[in-house]
């Protein structure tokens, strides 16, 4: 283990963990500068993480009862998956580690860990929290007018212009607006005013905002 590497701020987190817990994490920290010599320390969180080339490579952390070591990065998660390694009941990657020998052998970790190294390496990697925040949202249907309020709106050039230049959102406004009327009354009677309004060049909010 390089010792140009060694953070003393972790250094302090070993030596204030429980006593079973400081033999776990110093062998986890061997292990990773075994696995990556360039990688370097720092504390996230209030525990020991480990970075990469700016990334984040995995972290390790000392409880009460159990110590944890997590990977980061979607893609070496996928690795454990598929070897069916992960483990549940604690944070990160390998369950509740109470012992040194809970730990997976050695030459799997450092496997593992040279794994997680080259995805970074090679840019194909994904901080689980990068992964969370990406929401994909499903597209949209395509905004259908009501045939009344078309007629309606083709009644009324400048209603007509109006409505093709407002933006999706300000035509989807009206459209649900109207859709929402529950009786036909109703439904009539908003269809002319929303004619009147968009003749005028108003939103269907416009009493609140600008379109």
């Amino acid at each position: 283990m390089g010792k140009t590497n060694l953070n003393p701020n972790v250094d302090a987190y070993i030596a204030k963990a429980q006593p079973f817990a400081q033999p776990i994490l110093r062998h986890l920290r061997e292990l990773v500068h075994k696995g990556c010599a360039g990688v370097e320390e720092t504390i996230k969180w209030s525990r020991p993480f480990f970075e990469y080339r700016g990334a984040i490579l995995g972290n390790m952390s000392g409880f009460k009862q159990h110590c944890s070591f997590g990977f980061w990065g979607e893609e070496i998660g996928a690795v454990l998956r598929k070897a069916k390694a992960a483990r549940d009941g604690a944070m990160g990657s390998l369950g509740r580690i109470t012992r040194v020998d809970d730990l997976p052998a050695d030459g799997e970790m450092l496997d593992w860990i040279r794994q997680a190294s080259g995805f970074i390496e090679s840019g194909n990697y994904t901080s689980p929290i990068a992964a969370r925040q990406k929401v994909v949202k499903p597209p949209r249907a395509a905004l259908e007018v009501p045939a009344e309020f078309a007629a309606a709106l083709k009644k009324n050039k400048k209603a007509v212009a109006a409505f093709e230049a407002f933006s999706p959102s300000c035509k989807r406004e009206y459209v649900e607006w109207i859709a929402e009327a529950k009786r036909p009354e109703t439904r009539d009677k908003r269809i002319e005013t929303a004619v009147e309004w968009i003749a005028e060049g108003k939103q269907r909010n416009w009493k609140y905002q600008n379109c």
